[in-house]
């Protein structure tokens, strides 16, 4: 009679959370009025965490006033939140990554039960989606804008997301190291979470506060002009990243108008057997060619765009998870 021998997962390694190096990272361009208030409050609840502040070309006191809070100050001449932020994944060392705003929006008291839940859950991301509090906190056109391109995000990558555009980001050294960070200005969080959406990391989102902007303090964001360049972002991002889809699309688009022009110069030729249009029919083949072309492009573009997902998915996994070595 044999016998079955029952086999059972290894026991993973626990992070040391006394080992493990947090990093508030805060993207800034003219917040002076603000940068201290905001270092003070994630040092208060994150004693052991160091705070970075990237100014970004401010033209005011930011970097002076967040040095002298206790930041650890690094510049950016490159103009943008995506350059900046690309900057402190770069040059930054940690295995927790708290990213906001140095706006004073953001709920630093929340940053405890984030960091913990991400360690806990072993995730990749949570995203602080924004519940607002008080008058002001968002103005109506941003409210309706982000409603509408997280919308937009949801029906291409997935709804795992409420609030795609919220800047209140935790995230492992894992998703940070393994990010490409193409984006210049604040198409970053769109760019984060199609990132994640498209390797299927595990990700959370927990709802945290969301307020007004102090008195003095002036939103860099532009309804349209920001919008506008979201949206294209996420147009770039469905085209790269399902480019089957994309095409697939455009191929039926460009196929139906060259059924609509050729329609009517077959009906003739079935009636007369004459073909008095020739303009007419040489569109249309050539619309027909076109669509057949835009269809192959997807067909072969789509094995690049999974070679490439498998490659970030790779960079992703080579990095070792949980806190480093100690030396």
């Amino acid at each position: 009679m044999s016998q079955v021998s029952h086999i059972t997962s290894p026991d993973w390694p626990r992070p040391d959370p006394t080992r493990e190096r947090i990093a508030v990272i805060l993207p800034c361009y003219n917040e002076a009025r603000t940068i201290a208030e905001v270092v003070h409050g994630f040092k208060q609840v994150l004693a052991e965490a160091t705070i970075y502040v990237c100014d970004n070309n401010s033209s005011d006191e930011t970097s002076d006033v967040a040095r002298e809070a206790g930041a650890e100050v690094l510049f950016e001449s490159y103009q943008g939140k995506g350059n900046a932020v690309r900057r402190l994944f770069s040059d930054v060392e940690a295995d927790i990554y708290v990213m906001a705003d140095g706006d004073g929006t953001y709920d630093a008291a929340s940053a405890p039960h984030l960091v913990e839940t991400l360690r806990e859950r072993r995730l990749a991301m949570i995203n602080g989606a924004r519940n607002y509090e008080g008058d002001g906190a968002f103005r109506q056109g941003h409210k309706l804008g982000n409603l509408m391109l997280t919308g937009l995000v949801r029906l291409f990558f997935g709804d795992r997301f409420k609030d795609m555009l919220s800047g209140y980001r935790i995230m492992s050294r894992r998703f940070v190291k393994s990010f490409p960070a193409l984006s210049d200005g604040f198409e970053i969080e769109t760019e984060l979470t199609v990132h994640a959406l498209r390797l299927r990391l595990p990700c959370a989102e927990i709802e945290t506060p969301y307020y007004a902007r102090p008195d003095g303090s002036v939103s860099k964001l532009n309804t349209f002009r920001d919008g506008f360049r979201i949206l294209r972002m996420i147009v770039r991002l469905v085209r790269d990243e399902k480019p089957l889809e994309f095409f697939s699309a455009l191929a039926t688009l460009v196929a139906l108008l060259a059924t609509i022009l050729a329609v009517p110069v077959l009906i003739t030729y079935m009636q007369t057997g004459l073909v008095p249009r020739f303009p007419t029919l040489i569109a249309a083949m050539g619309l027909g060619s076109i669509s057949i072309l835009s269809f192959t492009a997807g067909l072969i573009l789509d094995t690049l765009s999974r070679v490439r997902i498998e490659q970030r998915r790779l960079a992703y996994l080579a990095l070792r998870a949980g806190c480093p070595e100690t030396t």
